[in-house]
């Protein structure tokens, strides 16, 4: 199976709005009820800095909007309402002077985009609601309250864990970053108590981040205990005397009075008064005019254009179609022939398992005239229709492996790899839906078919979940009825159908039709063919790393303990920070909602004060490895090839970059041994067979060079000088041969840190020199390298006129928030000093011109390689695509062959201004090709 507010109104500045009963939720309704500020501080920390065309920042208001529009898109709410935090002391600071005492100040960036999202949630239609004197979590209990009365669902966008006493039967708490809800079962599965026990939990247990007092000595396990042994705090209390643990139990007497306050201090208020006006938190109430002004505002393009098409959305249409089950092959030769003079043919097909390699063929589905679908199902329940696979294959054979009759479908390189696995070539691809809306919208989070349906069509597909279920519960589509499948299926291949037309209009719009045609789609064919050959994998290597990499952890968590004074979870964030504030007195760097963060960047900035940190980072990194690696590896080998066969995704990566994934060969460290050592258990087929890597050597310089024309760095690539060496011996002024090790590694820093447009404050902090100095050595490069700035300058004018930049082949990414000059001249230096000041769209346009056209380059190479390997019929294989790098399986016959064909395909796929050169290893794996 292919995995397809009212106007004006400013809570922080007035009165909350009053609200009157109309237009009542009823069961079988949902509504849904965010925590703004909770999801704001989740978006705020996990999107990069991103600023509007005036250059303020608006990373959280893209991410809540973002998140609001998936609720709508997605869950379709009957009612959504955000609920926000007031200004001011709440009814809790009353009972306790330090509650939240220890809560630091809102980021300033963050302060400012608090009214814009009021703002777009006004243009949008969603209420915001606020009370004096009440926190938002109690305007959620109010809701969740009077939903759970009325039996009506209720869903409380939140990751605030004090949430958690309000579900009922009706009530549960979603997590929207995995998109999943938080209901009693998994409340049990996680604390091990009943929602009615919540508070109690919390009042024994405490909160240091709201400075919740609690019990000391009670932690989740014990109050837990506590709570299944005696059922409520009232019943703990009072056989305080008798719990064990002779501390304990003198705490929970002595502290009787502080756990009484502190569950006044977590219960939240389900009696706020507020009135609410139904009517108006129904989606729908959409200010078309509004959203189009502040989208404009902040810069939002794509994420603009998805607001304002459910202002002008309309119910969704059913449409029209005529869709047969075939239960004969006298039926099915007779569509044979039909589909034989078909100008296109539209493939689907239903299998087992979303990994295509794995999957076992269950139906297919087939479209040549718009509104009209077949489907053929090959496996089904005991007892249910079917017809014999091989003979189905036989019938369709002709027809699949033609490749004068176009075949076009969504995601058509699982079908091509599902049904080669079957037997049978599908030859002629020539459009593909998925491909070309990544190509149209790369910045798109996701070009799945129902969206594509609902966005062109306006249609509301058949979703997959209505069939197979979720969960545990959820079932193969050969365990659905055919009578079930069949319009599902017949679906998937008619959408496409219809979806065609409207998508090579706009490809041919915005001239991304030969890009299409010429490199895209013929390269699915090359991408199937890499995921079908896969590679192989020594297991026994993978079992042995895995104990050296476990020795390896051992050691350094025992270090680490040594160095914190005690044992302690190193995977709790929350312990870990007591270690490093509270106990080290290290520095805290930054806070999120939960406390002080110990994500990465934190570390490496603490590393310098002190060697725990710098271990947690080398710890966290063998975990990591062994985890996603070491230890995962074996469970992807199939079983029949003895081979992982990763997935190559196309559509994922706005620069036209190719991920990886399942697994993600793409994060394997390159240059440290833990990484060699993982690269050493990928090897080439056996005994007379190698593993050919073939790099390009340093492809993203070189197209800085061809795009910036400057003098001197195309002329030192045309002589083959090491560009790091002579940047270096010219920033310091010495003689190549004078330049040390230390002088080329911050070459090289700056030489990729122009791409990507770092700061002097990101070389410093890289390099370990000071900001002053970082200044120094960018700015003699820009004066060696004129030709650089100028096209930086030359790309954000062309981006800022545009709304986009354009790769080498003419791949477009749209961009927002380009400023505007800051000086009214014409003369191109004159704009302003922006190469050391460049703001996130700045550094992704910049960026995007270069790495998408080194993306080009290399499916250009690709698909070259893939057309000669077959017209030669040579034995050798395509396998991996790794940044700039390919990797090939070949007989050793064939090798020096391979080496000038990979060669003069991938030196000569465009002709730039400066040579392509590629660096050529070989060995029996992976890491011998480094």
């Amino acid at each position: 199976m292919k995995q397809r507010n009212l106007p004006g109104h400013d809570p922080l500045q007035s009165e909350p709005l009053q609200m009157t009963a109309s237009a009542e939720p009823v069961p079988g309704d949902t509504v849904y009820v965010v925590d703004a500020h909770s999801l704001i501080f989740q978006v705020f920390h996990a999107i990069g800095e991103m600023t509007s065309p005036r250059g303020e920042p608006v990373s959280a208001v893209f991410g809540f909007l973002r998140d609001i529009l998936f609720l709508i898109e997605k869950h379709t709410p009957n009612y959504l309402i955000a609920a926000f935090d007031m200004p001011g002391p709440t009814f809790r600071h009353d009972l306790y002077d330090g509650y939240k005492a220890d809560r630091g100040e809102m980021p300033a960036d963050l302060v400012t985009q608090i009214p814009k999202i009021e703002q777009m949630l006004h243009a949008i239609g969603v209420p915001v609601i606020g009370k004096p004197g009440y926190e938002a979590d109690d305007i959620l209990a109010t809701l969740a309250r009077e939903c759970d009365e009325r039996q009506v669902r209720c869903l409380l966008v939140t990751g605030d864990k004090d949430c958690r006493q309000l579900i009922t039967k009706h009530v549960a708490i979603y997590n929207i970053r995995k998109d999943e809800e938080f209901g009693s079962s998994e409340l049990y599965a996680d604390w091990g108590i009943r929602p009615d026990q919540v508070v109690d939990f919390q009042s024994l247990v405490g909160d240091k981040i709201d400075c919740v007092p609690g019990v000391p000595l009670i932690g989740p396990k014990i109050a837990r205990e506590l709570l299944e042994t005696y059922g409520d705090l009232d019943a703990v209390l009072a056989n305080a005397a008798n719990v064990k643990g002779a501390k304990r139990s003198q705490n929970l007497q002595e502290y009787a009075d502080d756990a009484r306050m502190s569950r006044d201090l977590v219960r939240l208020d389900s009696a706020v008064p507020i009135e609410i006006d139904w009517q108006l938190a129904r989606p729908g109430n959409y200010d078309g005019a509004r959203i189009a002004e502040l989208c404009g505002e902040f810069g939002f393009r794509a994420l603009g254009e998805r607001a304002m098409a459910l202002a002008d959305a309309k119910p969704p249409e059913k449409l029209e179609s005529s869709y047969e089950v075939v239960e004969s092959m006298e039926r099915l030769a007779e569509l044979v022939e039909q589909m034989k003079s078909a100008d296109w043919l539209s493939v689907d097909t239903e299998t087992t398992s979303v990994n295509p390699r794995e999957a076992e063929l269950v139906g297919i589905s087939l479209a040549w005239t718009a509104g009209e679908a077949y489907y053929i199902p090959v496996r089904s329940p005991e007892g249910d229709l079917k017809l014999d696979a091989e003979a189905v294959l036989a019938c369709l054979r002709p027809v699949f492996e033609d490749p004068a009759l176009r075949k076009l479908g969504q995601n058509l390189k699982y079908d091509q790899i599902v049904l080669r696995t079957a037997g049978v070539q599908l030859r002629g691809i020539a459009f593909d839906t998925m491909v070309a809306s990544y190509l149209l919208d790369a910045g798109e989070r996701t070009h799945n078919l129902d969206d594509l349906a609902k966005k062109y069509l306006n249609h509301q597909t058949t979703k997959i979940d209505a069939l197979i279920g979720k969960g545990k519960n959820q079932k193969r589509m050969d365990e659905v009825p055919v009578s079930a499948i069949g319009h599902y299926a017949a679906e998937d291949a008619d959408i496409p159908l219809r979806l065609m037309p409207m998508l090579e209009d706009r490809l041919v719009e915005d001239e991304l039709d030969e890009l299409n045609s010429q490199l895209e789609v013929p390269l699915i064919e090359a991408l199937a063919e890499l995921e079908y050959n896969g590679i192989r994998v020594d297991v026994p290597r993978l079992e042995a790393l895995s104990a050296e990499f476990g020795e390896e952890l051992q050691r350094l968590e025992e270090e680490i303990e040594e160095l914190a004074g005690h044992p302690f979870n190193i995977a709790s964030p929350k312990q870990l920070a007591e270690v490093l504030f509270t106990e080290l007195g290290l520095p805290v760097i930054k806070k999120t909602k939960t406390g002080p963060s110990t994500d990465a960047s934190v570390l490496e900035e603490l590393a310098s004060r002190h060697p725990l940190p710098a271990k947690i980072i080398e710890q966290r990194g063998y975990a990591k490895l062994k985890g996603t690696y070491v230890d995962a590896l074996p469970t992807m080998v199939h079983p029949e090839t003895g081979r992982v066969h990763a997935s190559f995704n196309q559509v994922v990566a706005a620069t036209g970059r190719l991920s990886s994934s399942d697994p993600n060969l793409q994060n394997i460290p390159i240059r440290t041994e833990a990484g060699r050592k993982i690269r050493s258990a990928f090897t080439s087929a056996g005994e007379g067979w190698s593993l050919l890597a073939a790099d390009y050597s340093q492809i993203e310089l070189r197209v800085l060079a061809h795009f910036s024309e400057d003098e001197t760095l195309c002329q030192a690539f045309a002589e083959g000088q090491d560009i790091h060496t002579l940047v270096a011996s010219q920033v310091n002024g010495v003689g190549m041969d004078e330049v040390t090790s230390e002088m080329r590694r911050g070459a090289k820093a700056v030489n990729f840190g122009i791409i990507y447009g770092q700061s002097p404050f990101g070389l410093a902090k890289s390099l370990g020199i000071s900001k002053e100095e970082a200044a120094r050595f960018i700015n003699e490069y820009f004066a060696r390298y004129p030709g650089v700035e100028q096209f930086m300058h030359q790309t954000l004018a062309d981006c800022r006129r545009d709304g986009y930049v354009k790769t080498l082949l003419g791949r477009r990414r749209q961009i927002a928030g380009i400023r505007p000059p800051t000086k009214p001249k014409d003369a191109l230096f004159e704009t302003r000093p922006a190469p050391l000041q460049l703001n996130l769209p700045e550094r992704t346009a910049v960026n995007t011109v270069i790495q998408g056209t080194a993306a080009d380059l290399i499916k250009l190479a690709m698909l070259a390689i893939h057309r000669r390997l077959q017209e030669e019929g040579l034995e050798s294989k395509m396998l991996l695509q790794i940044h700039d790098e390919l990797v090939f399986d070949c007989p050793d016959q064939e090798l020096e062959t391979l080496r000038k064909l990979v060669v003069d395909e991938m030196s000569q796929v465009a002709e730039l201004r400066v040579p392509l050169d590629v660096d050529l290893k070989s060995g029996t794996n992976w890491a011998n090709c480094e």
